[in-house]
C-alpha cells in the first residue's frame, strides 16, 4: 500500500527502538500493511524466517502505513515490508530529487532509519508507484510503449479518457506533474474523476470502458493489470518517487538471526514488476489467500 500523508516522528531515538524487553525470547514479530501486496509480502517474509528456523510471529495485515511503521518504532513488532519512496514523508523531505533514484532513496532511508536502530535490507527491483496505464488493444494499435509514445498520440488527437481519483488529477505530485514533463494536457472531456483513490474503480472503468474510457490511474504493481488487460506506460524522464518494497527490521532482529538477511535477499532481488504483479493478481483477481501464493512461490524458487 502507497501512502501519501506527510507525518513527522517526533523525539524517536535508537534507544527507543532497541532490543526489546521480550528479546531473550528470541521471537521475531513480523507485521505488514493492510492490502494485497502487504499481505503477500509480509507472508513471503514470514515464511522464508520459518524456512531458516526463526522462530516468529504472525502480525500481518496489521493495518496502514502510520499504524505499520508506528508498531516498528514502537518496538511491536520487529519486522516489515516498507516501499522506499516512503521515506520522503518519513523524514519530511517531500521535495528532495533523491526518491526519483531507486539506489539514493534506499541509501537515504537505510541511513536515516539506522539512526532509529532500525536496518532497511536489499529492495526488490519491481516499483510500485503511481502510473498511467492504457487498454492492451490501445497500446498495441499505436505501438504506446512510454508516456512519450502517449504524448506523441494525444498530439496527433488521438482518442483518449483517462480514469483517476480527484487525488491523482489535482495533486502537485500526479497528473499535472506528468502533464509538465511529457508537454501534453488532458481537458475535462477526456477525464472520468472517480470518488477516492481505489485503483481497482479506475482498473475496472477502462477494462469494460465505462464513458468511453480506455486508460486508467494504476500502481505499477497492481495486480489486476494483467487480468484487466491493461499495459503500464514506463515513465521515462522519472516523473514519479521510486516505491521499490524491501524488508525493514529492528537491528536486534539481525544481531540475533544474522542469516535472514541473506535469505531475504535471496527472495526479493525476485521480485521485478511482472512477478510481484503476478503474485498479486492470484490473491486479488485469483482468490487465492496470500499464504498459499507465498508459499507456492518460495517452494519453486531456485534456492
Amino acid at each position: 500500500m502507497r501512502w501519501l500523508t506527510p507525518w513527522i516522528y517526533a523525539g524517536l531515538t535508537a534507544a527507543a527502538v532497541s532490543a526489546p524487553a521480550f528479546a531473550a525470547e528470541k521471537t521475531v514479530v513480523v507485521g505488514s500493511k493492510i492490502d494485497t501486496e502487504g499481505a503477500v509480502l509480509g507472508e513471503l517474509i514470514l515464511q522464508t524466517l520459518e524456512q531458516e528456523g526463526v522462530p516468529v510471529e504472525n502480525r500481518l495485515q496489521l493495518g496502514v502505513t502510520s499504524v505499520v511503521r508506528g508498531a516498528l518504532t514502537a518496538g511491536e513488532i520487529d519486522l516489515y515490508p516498507e516501499y522506499t519512496g516512503n521515506g520522503a514523508f518519513f523524514f519530511d523531505m517531500a521535495d528532495s530529487p533523491v526518491w526519483k533514484d531507486a539506489e539514493k532513496a534506499w541509501q537515504t532511508v537505510r541511513e536515516k532509519d539506522a539512526e532509529r536502530g532500525l536496518v532497511w535490507l536489499s529492495p526488490a527491483s519491481a516499483n510500485n508507484t503511481w502510473a498511467m496505464s492504457v487498454r492492451e488493444d490501445l497500446a498495441r494499435q499505436h505501438n504506446l510503449k512510454t508516456l512519450e509514445d502517449l504524448a506523441d498520440y494525444l498530439a496527433n488527437e488521438g482518442t483518449f479518457k483517462f480514469a483517476a481519483s480527484a487525488e491523482f488529477v489535482e495533486s502537485e505530485q500526479a497528473l499535472p506533474a506528468f502533464q509538465e514533463a511529457y508537454g501534453f494536457t488532458l481537458d475535462d472531456d477526456q477525464l472520468l474523476v472517480l470518488s477516492g483513490g481505489n485503483t481497482a474503480a479506475t482498473m475496472r472503468a477502462a477494462a469494460r470502458e465505462t464513458s468511453g474510457v480506455n486508460a486508467a490511474m494504476t500502481y505499477g504493481t497492481d495486480g489486476g493489470l494483467q487480468a484487466l488487460g491493461l499495459v503500464v506506460l514506463e515513465d521515462t524522464l522519472g516523473v514519479q518517487p521510486i516505491y521499490q518494497p524491501a524488508p525493514v527490521a529492528r537491528e536486534w532482529v539481525l544481531e540475533a538471526y544474522p542469516e535472514i538477511e541473506t535469505a531475504l535477499e535471496t527472495v526479493f532481488d525476485t521480485l521485478d514488476l511482472a512477478t510481484l504483479q503476478r503474485l498479486n493478481a492470484d490473491v486479488a483477481v485469483n482468490g487465492r489467500a496470500a499464504d498459499k501464493v507465498a508459499g507456492d512461490y518460495l517452494s519453486n524458487m531456485d534456492w
